[in-house]
């Protein structure tokens, strides 16, 4: 009998070294897994900042053309004013007295 209980007792260390050599695989496989989706998310959050810095930059540009355009707008209503009142004052006597 104490062989057989000796038997038994082997091959029920075996199977349960068999299941951690198998377990220890898996989680190094997860190890793995998960240190590549870390270096995964760290690229994206790289090109999202990225993406944001260009955002940024073309929206301050908009914001820097909107100003030129208003000052420039400004520039030719104050000009076209001037150019209204000078042809306002060289109308003919007859146009004037109507």
């Amino acid at each position: 009998m104490p062989d057989k209980e000796l038997a038994e007792r082997v091959a029920r260390l075996e199977r349960q070294v068999a299941d951690l050599t198998e377990r220890s695989a898996d989680a190094a496989a997860a190890r793995v897994l998960a240190a590549g989706a870390d270096h995964d998310v760290a690229q994206v959050r790289a090109e999202l900042r990225a993406h944001t810095g260009t955002l940024n930059a073309l929206r301050q540009d908009q914001v820097d053309l909107r100003e030129e355009m208003r000052d420039g707008f400004a520039t030719v209503n104050r000009s076209l004013r001037q150019i209204i009142g000078l042809l306002g004052d060289a109308r003919p006597e007859a146009e004037t007295s109507d």
